[in-house]
């Protein structure tokens, strides 16, 4: 029986769904998926130049995993660059370091959607008694 996957730890959601190529060749559109966690070593080890036992650790992996994972990501990103085709960035298997609340009234939870703040108010019934909880 083969091992479960763990979740890797994504810090927020991507602020884009994907991209789309412009120009002649890109009639067809074609689409590459690139998961969540691809995306999310892309922008530690690429944008945030973290090294890849740093970007391990904060993704909760093991630095092979993390190298399959990016070494996948690159692949894709060039095969869409090269062929014109559109990427989506969707899926994966993640939990989101961000911080979520729970609302005493109507029991939602939300996060604070990449505010520097922390809600004031439950964002389905408005109401202001809400508090912070773990994921």
């Amino acid at each position: 029986m083969a091992r479960p996957i763990n979740p890797r730890r994504v810090f927020s959601r991507p602020k884009v769904k994907g991209f789309i190529p412009m120009g002649f060749y890109s009639s067809d559109l074609d689409t590459i998926y690139l998961t969540v966690e691809e995306y999310e070593s892309i922008r530690l080890k690429d944008y945030m130049f973290l090294s890849q036992l740093e970007s391990s650790e904060h993704m909760g992996i093991s630095r092979p995993t993390l190298t399959r994972i990016y070494d996948k990501a690159r692949k894709k990103i060039a095969e869409a660059l090269c062929e014109g085709k559109q990427i989506l960035i969707q899926g994966g298997n993640v939990i989101y370091l961000e911080e979520w609340y729970l609302c005493s009234s109507c029991g939602s939870k939300f996060n604070s959607m990449n505010n520097k703040e922390n809600p004031t108010k439950c964002p389905l019934c408005g109401d202001t008694k809400v508090e912070q909880i773990d994921s």
